[in-house]
């Protein structure tokens, strides 16, 4: 899965997760996504398509925030982590991806740099720094549509108008370059925030992401405090590094306590 990773910017693994561990899963983020809503409706109904920090505080009671813990310090996510990063995984954010409230609404095309860099910071960040979605849909769903390999290459001329709207073109144009990957309940798709990628809305959407990056402090800058684990259950996870190596970088950015 390595070299496919390399090669494409992504890999898929069929059926991750047992039934067990989906529905718990399942059970979990449906409860923060109720919550969520109530708490940002008027964001909800105009156009979000994704909400974010889902291990703090505001929506989960400690036992929950413990589950979402578990499975991102789990011994089989973390060993995919740092069999496709060549540097030490280090934890970013939760985010849960749905559909958006206008059905109408379209999807568009993006590389996740896009938002804070300009156009040639984004080219060269491409062979500086790595940050990698983890994706678990909670339900079936249409998935993801990437563009293989873009994650290691600038755009196109096709691919750069679309993305950027230039020349008439909106980013929620089709790519002749673009390649879908349908998704069921329970499966992994692993891609590079790098590449040119957008969602696929549709079948009632509810995906977990995990993002993992390199251990690079300017990459940090967003991590909430609120939402990491404290000492007692990082000693409970089977594989808590990612979440040590972001503790460590914290205070190089922030004063930090998680006691």
């Amino acid at each position: 899965m390595s070299e496919t990773y390399q090669q494409n910017g992504y890999c898929v693994f069929k059926g991750f997760l047992k039934d067990n561990e989906l529905l718990e899963l399942r059970e979990v983020l449906l409860e923060f996504h109720e919550s969520w809503k109530r708490k940002n409706s008027e964001f909800y109904a105009s156009n979000a398509i994704n909400s974010a920090y889902i291990t703090g505080t505001e929506h989960l009671n400690t036992t929950q925030r413990k589950q979402i813990f578990n499975f991102v310090g789990s011994s089989k996510l973390m060993d995919v982590a740092t069999s496709l990063m060549n540097r030490r995984p280090t934890f970013m954010n939760t985010q849960l991806f749905f559909d958006p409230f206008n059905k109408e609404q379209n999807n568009y095309w993006h590389r996740d740099l896009q938002y804070h860099l300009t156009a040639e910071e984004q080219e060269a960040a491409l062979s500086e720094t790595e940050v990698l979605h983890f994706r678990v849909p909670m339900f079936d769903e249409p998935g993801v549509e990437l563009v293989p390999g873009s994650h290691q290459r600038w755009d196109t001329n096709e691919e750069l108008n679309v993305r950027l709207e230039k020349n008439g073109k909106k980013k929620h144009n089709n790519l002749s370059t673009g390649l879908s990957v349908e998704l069921n309940a329970g499966d992994l798709l692993v891609f590079s925030a790098n590449m040119i990628h957008r969602g696929l809305y549709g079948l009632d959407r509810l995906s977990l992401d995990i993002l993992f990056c390199d251990p690079d402090p300017s990459l940090l800058q967003w991590v909430s405090d609120d939402c990491l684990p404290n000492k007692k259950i990082m000693a409970s996870l089977e594989n808590a590094d990612a979440f040590k190596s972001t503790i460590e970088l914290l205070p190089s950015i922030k004063k930090v306590s998680l006691d």
